[in-house]
């Protein structure tokens, strides 16, 4: 099962203190819309999302179909297969995909911490 791209969603309360915070640490604006209130950060390999106002904890976010630079890959797993097999694990979702659609779409659980999991397929 290919998860894609990965990258730490964080929720903060201030997303210009974050976004000087990590610029600091070496990361660029990669992507996000700070009007919106979230903005995309890399360093190298590694992203972050900063999310202001979005989500009530930090999350282990997955993007099926995109690479690391959010380039879309030749080969990935649907988000619905994921699903598929997770459940057939006996993995509880906290948030499913609707089975019958195509596309964009996106599923939550909770590892066994409590540490939360968005796998977001934007294609």
């Amino acid at each position: 099962m290919d998860l894609g791209a990965f990258s730490i969603s964080l929720s903060v309360k201030n997303l210009d203190a974050s976004r000087e915070f990590y610029e600091k640490l070496g990361f660029t604006q990669f992507g996000g819309d700070a009007e919106q209130n979230w903005l995309i950060m890399k360093n190298g390999e590694h992203i972050i999302g900063l999310f202001q106002g979005m989500f009530e904890q930090n999350l282990m976010t997955f993007n099926p179909g995109w690479d690391q630079n959010a380039s879309e890959t030749t080969d990935f797993t649907d988000v619905r297969a994921i699903q598929k097999e997770l459940e057939k694990q006996g993995i509880e979702l906290t948030s499913r995909a609707d089975e019958n659609s195509t596309g964009p779409a996106n599923i939550f659980l909770s590892d066994p911490d409590g540490n939360q999991i968005l796998i977001d397929q934007h294609r």
